[in-house]
């Protein structure tokens, strides 16, 4: 069934999100300043190509500080934008009953795309075996 919501996810939206991330990495990275944000990018980015069958924990051992100002600066500049993207795609996918697990994955991508500095993302079978707690 992953595999399946994942192949839909993909086509009907996935992969112009991933794409998006991506980009932001690339223009994050190109400035030194604001690499952690683009290498956070990429993981979201590759998160949100195949959402399901994984999850988002924090990092073990905890943030930081570093990790809160990050995520504050991250927030004010592009964080908000971006979750707000978020909640009008899902409103738009929730529209039919094939889309509201999409809409829901959707959902799912906000807290990591307002505060992306100090989370991990893992598979939920690891995170059942104990993985990432």
């Amino acid at each position: 069934m992953k595999t399946l919501l994942n192949l839909i996810w993909f086509i009907f939206g996935g992969f112009v999100l991933a794409l998006g991330y991506f980009l932001a990495g690339i223009i994050c990275c190109l400035l030194v300043v604001t690499i952690p944000w683009g290498i956070a990018s990429f993981r979201v980015g590759a998160y949100a190509l195949w959402p399901f069958g994984r999850t988002i924990v924090d990092r073990p051992g905890g943030a930081g500080v570093p990790s809160m100002l990050g995520n504050v600066i991250w927030i004010a500049v592009a964080g908000i934008w971006i979750a707000i993207g978020h909640v009008a795609t899902a409103i738009a996918m929730a529209a039919t009953i094939i889309g509201i697990p999409l809409a829901i994955a959707n959902l799912k991508l906000i807290p990591v795309s307002l505060m992306p500095l100090g989370k991990q993302i893992v598979r939920t079978d690891r995170l059942m075996a104990g993985y990432g707690r």
